[in-house]
């Protein structure tokens, strides 16, 4: 990774939460099927590194080129960081330059921001209509649906029968299952809808003519 690509300390979130790095690759016009075998190397290499904690890959396109979205996530700064300087990912960067129409595009999120920073380009993220209401549809059933599955472990023993207690093991679990595995499903399946359109970018504050 060059040092232009390199990520300021000010930029970078608290070492101690969940981080995401983003990698937008625009593929130059015939080399689709190269750089696709090239980033089938590269996620199987990063997932062995220490504290990554998985990717997904979201296909679109930008001004007629095929654009591919990595979204990694890592325990730590740390970790990402590590990840960012390792001789590995330098080399297999410095492969794949070729074939990439803007070079190596990246950015660090804290993970709570990116649910829905990765669908098409960041210039156009979706209504925030959209957002709110895939995220009430993905918490709703939870809220729902987790005391009832903690319910009866939480009256086996008094301490967890606590309202402290008991209420931030549920909340626990929703959280962890919300921004580990439905969020990412939901924002995949419901990607073409989340697409801003014109009209809808035009009643988001801020976004007027």
């Amino acid at each position: 990774m060059s040092d232009s690509n390199r990520l300021e300390a000010t930029a970078r979130p608290d070492a101690n939460e969940v981080v995401t790095l983003i990698v937008k690759h625009r593929v130059k016009a015939g080399l689709e099927a190269p750089y696709e075998a090239w980033l089938r190397r590269i996620v199987g290499i990063a997932g062995q590194h220490e504290g990554h904690l998985g990717v997904d890959v979201i296909r679109g396109k930008s001004a007629g080129l095929d654009l591919f979205t990595c979204v990694l996530r890592f325990c730590s700064t740390e970790a990402m960081q590590r990840w960012l300087d390792s001789p590995q990912r330098q080399a297999l960067v410095d492969e794949a330059a070729p074939m990439l129409a803007d070079g190596d595009q990246t950015e660090v999120q804290p993970v709570h921001e990116f649910w829905f920073s990765t669908q098409a380009d960041a210039a156009s993220p979706p209504p925030r209509w959209k957002q709110a209401l895939l995220t009430m549809l993905v918490i709703l059933p939870h809220t729902l649906l987790v005391p009832l599955i903690w319910g009866p472990v939480l009256q086996l023993n008094a301490l967890l029968a606590n309202y402290v207690v008991a209420t931030f093991l549920i909340t626990l679990t929703i959280v962890l299952s919300v921004v580990y595995l439905f969020m990412p499903l939901a924002t995949r399946l419901f990607a073409p809808w989340l697409q801003a359109s014109v009209a809808d970018r035009h009643l988001e504050p801020g976004h007027g003519q």
